[in-house]
C-alpha cells in the first residue's frame, strides 16, 4: 500500500510543532504590508503580524499561491516517494482561488501522480482539524479512500463560530458597511460568524459584549449538537489568548470535552477577521 502524504496551506493555522510531528506539508499564501510581502507563517509569525499591523496605516492585503507553488510541492513530494498518494485540503473555494491552483497543478502534472484534492468549505482551523484527522489516519496506515472518506464525514459535520471584536476589518474587507461599522462599534456590538455548506462566511448572529457573545456561541452549540456529546475542542485567537481562555472555560463548563487545544490565527485570516477575534472548531466524537 502506497503511503499518503497530507497537502494543506497555511491558512488552515496548524501548529509548526503538529504539522512537523504529523509531516504535513504546507503551502504558504502571501500577505502583503506595506511596500513587503510575507508568506503565511513562514517568514511572519502571528504575533509579528498584529505588532506590524497595530503599527499600520494602510490595511493589509493577501494573495494565494499560484499553481506553479502546488507543482513544485507536489514533485518534491514525488521525487521523494515516488510511490506516494498525495491528499491536499485547501480554503474553501468560495473564499479564495487556493483551491483552485491546486487543482490546476494537479493536471499539469503526469497522469499517473495520483494526486486528490478537497475544498474544505471552511477556513482556518475549521479545515485544519480536518487536515490532522487525515494526517493521523495516514499515519495509522489509512488508505486514501477512506482517509477522504473521513474527511468528507467530518468536514459535514464540523461545529465552527468566531467571535469578532471588531468590526474595523471586515469593514475594511467589505463586508460590511462604513455605517454599520462604526454604529457597531459605538453599541459593542460582537458579530458571531459561521461558514455554510457552500463555504461561505455569513454573521450567523450578534451580541452586545463579549460575555453575551460567548453565551449565545453556547446556546448554538448546544442547539447544533446537544450537550450530551464529546468534543474534540481547538479553540483559536487572534492576539487574543485571554478571550480564548474564557471561551475554553465556558466550552468545558458546558460540554463533554475529550480535548481542547489553542491556535493562532494566522497572518492571512487576521487580515479579514481582525486582532481580537476567537473561534471555537468542534468535531462530534
Amino acid at each position: 500500500m502506497s503511503r499518503v502524504r497530507i497537502v494543506t496551506d497555511s491558512t488552515s493555522d496548524i501548529p509548526a510543532e503538529l504539522r512537523q510531528e504529523l509531516g504535513i506539508e504546507v503551502v504558504p499564501l502571501k500577505v502583503h504590508l506595506g511596500t513587503e510581502t510575507f508568506l503565511d507563517s513562514v517568514n511572519i509569525e502571528p504575533e509579528q503580524f498584529y505588532e506590524r499591523l497595530a503599527q499600520s496605516s494602510a490595511p493589509p492585503t493577501t494573495s494565494q499561491p499560484s499553481p506553479v507553488d502546488f507543482v513544485e510541492l507536489y514533485k518534491r513530494i514525488l521525487s521523494e516517494d515516488p510511490e506516494a498518494s498525495i491528499l491536499s485540503i485547501h480554503l474553501s473555494s468560495a473564499m479564495s482561488g487556493t483551491y483552485q491552483s491546486a487543482v490546476l497543478a494537479r493536471s499539469l502534472l503526469e497522469q499517473d501522480a495520483d494526486i486528490t484534492t478537497i475544498d474544505s468549505r471552511s477556513a482556518c482551523y475549521g479545515f485544519g482539524q480536518l487536515v490532522v484527522l487525515a494526517a493521523e489516519a495516514a499515519r495509522d496506515g489509512k488508505s486514501k479512500d477512506e482517509i477522504v472518506a473521513m474527511v468528507e464525514k467530518a468536514r459535514d459535520n464540523m461545529v465552527l463560530y468566531f467571535l469578532v471584536d471588531t468590526l474595523e476589518y471586515l469593514q475594511k474587507g467589505g463586508r460590511i458597511g462604513k455605517a454599520s461599522a462604526l454604529l457597531g462599534s459605538l453599541l459593542n456590538i460582537k458579530p458571531i460568524l459561521s461558514i455554510d455548506q457552500e463555504g461561505s462566511i455569513y454573521s450567523i448572529d450578534k451580541a452586545r459584549g463579549t460575555k453575551k457573545a460567548m453565551a449565545r456561541i453556547m446556546e448554538l452549540m448546544k442547539k447544533q449538537v446537544g450537550d450530551d456529546r464529546t468534543l474534540r475542542v481547538v479553540v483559536a485567537h487572534a492576539n487574543a489568548m485571554p478571550a480564548a481562555e474564557e471561551l475554553s472555560a465556558s466550552i468545558r463548563q458546558h460540554f463533554q470535552v475529550s480535548s481542547l487545544g489553542y491556535t493562532s490565527i494566522g497572518p492571512v485570516i487576521g487580515t479579514h477577521a481582525g486582532p481580537g477575534t476567537v473561534a471555537v472548531f468542534a468535531l462530534v466524537e
